[in-house]
């Protein structure tokens, strides 16, 4: 690591490609990481380079290449629009950074595996992260499962419904071949959540898609049929369009931005046209005087029993063992055996960032794999990729890119 000094060798100089929404949600946690300091980013925007400048003291840059070019950045976390994923990763890759990648990974596997030969070209790590299945509590459900202690696996069933549509949407992330849509924005979370519970190695997908709100014209929910390798049957059932959401059914946690209230007058305004979706969008980025990011100590809140600050669940996700069920508590996880029910506490941070530092910093210093490494993102993007596939064609679809978990 160019320019370090000895004591800050083991720290992680993080770059940022970019400071839209996405920065917003992983900022407080690597601000809070032990691991990582943020040293440099990239946007267009000026308003966003001078904030950032204003805050870290940091290097702001126009462009991503001159942040690749940066001597004084060891990871970059590319953050940008979805369709720029492929280009500013392997730009990175090529300039001898560690990559974070935000999910989609990309727009296609060829994209990622493009990416992944990149890395691997260059000898650096690629991750790709900000999904669900990073979260405290899938994690908790995931160390349960992978205990053994109820078995083996029989099936994985999850369900989430919220107001994605009704949220501020600017025109990329409502077009398919720029990576939007609810299948490449929000099935992520979902089909990593699935995977990483059912072991990584998806046979086949049988879905059904459909996009019934005129005023939002791409995907807007899902119905999918998921088959591991071994028989494990899995369910997804999405929907976004902000009418019933699963937060009534989990304490009232979830991932909704709306009050009931809220939801009736934005989708009025839908429909009337009269929402400016663009300065919407402005107001909920990096630099912003009301996105995340722009106050301080936002966005990582321990968790403690009783105070239900992990709020961004993905809906209710139940999976079934041989002796037993786990699926999310008020305060951690539920764990259902022979024995009655029991709850596990969880603690944390409720936004992202955490755990992908500390995972990008363990496979650097301490040799361990990286478990959300490029390839297993690939995988969950086909698994994306035949979601749509097989709502289009009315087929099962078979996979081919499926990889097993990378354990420590």
């Amino acid at each position: 690591m160019s320019g370090a000094s000895a004591s800050d060798q083991k720290i992680l100089r993080l770059g940022i490609a970019g400071l839209g929404v996405a920065s917003t949600l992983f900022i407080p946690g690597v601000e809070k990481s032990p691991h990582a300091k943020i040293v440099a980013a990239a946007d267009p925007r000026d308003s966003a380079r001078e904030a950032f400048t204003q805050r870290y003291g940091g290097k702001a840059y126009a462009d991503v290449d001159g942040l690749c070019a940066d001597p004084d950045v060891d990871v970059i976390w590319v953050a940008t629009p979805n369709h720029l994923h492929a280009q500013h990763t392997i730009a990175a890759a090529r300039a001898g950074k560690h990559i974070i990648c935000t999910k989609p990974m990309a727009l296609n596997v060829q994209e990622c595996v493009d990416m992944c030969d990149a890395a691997d070209a260059a000898g650096v790590k690629l991750l790709c992260g900000q999904t669900y299945s990073m979260s405290p509590d899938v994690q908790a459900l995931w160390k349960v499962a992978a205990s053994g202690e109820l078995g083996r696996v029989i099936a994985i069933n999850t369900w989430f419904a919220t107001d994605w549509l009704l949220k501020p949407r600017v025109a990329e992330e409502l077009d398919e071949t720029k990576g939007g849509g609810v299948i490449f924005r929000h099935a992520p979370h979902l089909i990593d959540t699935v995977r990483l519970l059912g072991g990584g190695k998806v046979r086949s997908v049988r879905a059904s898609v459909g996009r019934w709100m005129k005023e939002r014209p791409c995907p807007g929910n899902f119905s999918a049929y998921l088959e591991f390798e071994d028989g494990t049957p899995a369910t997804i059932a999405y929907n976004g369009y902000g009418y019933f959401d699963t937060s009534e059914l989990t304490w009232g946690i979830g991932n909704r931005m709306y009050s009931d209230e809220e939801r009736l007058k934005v989708r009025r305004e839908l429909r009337a046209g009269s929402v400016d979706n663009d300065a919407a969008k402005e107001g909920m980025r990096f630099g912003a005087a009301t996105s995340d990011a722009s106050s301080t100590g936002s966005g990582a809140t321990p968790l403690v029993k009783g105070s239900r600050a992990h709020i961004h669940w993905f809906g209710l996700t139940v999976a079934s063992f041989e002796h037993g069920d786990i699926r999310q508590s008020p305060d951690g996880i539920y764990v259902y055996t022979d024995e009655g029910r029991k709850e596990l506490p969880v603690y944390g941070g409720r936004g992202t960032g955490t755990l992908e530092i500390k995972e990008m910093y363990e496979a650097l210093h301490e040799g361990k794999p990286l478990m959300h490494d490029g390839r297993w993102a690939a995988a969950t993007l086909e698994v994306g990729e035949a979601i749509a596939a097989s709502g289009r064609e009315r087929r099962e679809i078979m996979l081919s890119h499926q990889v097993a978990l990378n354990k420590a």
